[in-house]
């Protein structure tokens, strides 16, 4: 079974009117749902554009860890196929980095999720889940509601960016 390409499962879909937020401009040659494993020497001293993201709150070791980065734009946000790149890594309790290589200076958007069952799809009472910027993830009569992308947005230079991302857990 594939992964699910929407950054939380149903969290993509249920996005409401995220607000608009500055971010580089998707050309032609922008490449959408790229996937890569994780390569820390693209964070290295002197390489960039990166996120150096330290992923913090993960409850085991098992299943999957999945790190997709958006253009921060409303348009992108969460949206199926939408996210430039999507690392795909094995889990460490506690806590674990990660290198995002972003194609070039700009604001972005990263969610991360913890398919602690290695099923390949979000289940909301089981998988873990975080925003950059650690926004709060609210809910409607018990279903998650993600933040807009404005609220995750962060901007990255030519370098690499250090970055905090806290994954948290519906129990």
């Amino acid at each position: 079974m594939k992964p699910m390409a929407i950054g939380f499962g149903a969290l993509g879909a249920l996005a409401l009117g995220s607000a608009l937020a500055i971010a580089p401009a998707a050309s032609a040659q922008t490449a959408y749902a790229q996937v890569s494993g994780n390569d820390m020497s693209k964070c290295a001293a002197g390489n960039g554009p990166a996120v150096r993201l330290r992923v913090s709150g993960l409850k085991s070791s098992s299943g999957n860890l999945f790190v997709r980065v958006y253009f921060a734009k409303s348009g992108d946000w969460l949206k199926s196929k939408r996210y430039l790149t999507r690392i795909d890594t094995k889990p460490r309790q506690g806590s674990m980095t990660v290198c995002v290589p972003v194609p070039r200076a700009g604001n972005y958007a990263i969610a991360v999720q913890h398919d602690a069952n290695g099923n390949r799809e979000m289940d909301f009472s089981k998988d873990g889940a975080g925003m950059s910027n650690n926004p709060k993830i609210g809910s409607f009569l018990g279903i998650p509601r993600p933040p807009s992308a404005k609220k995750a947005s962060f901007s990255v230079g030519n370098g690499v960016k250090p970055l905090a991302i806290t994954v948290r857990y519906r129990d």
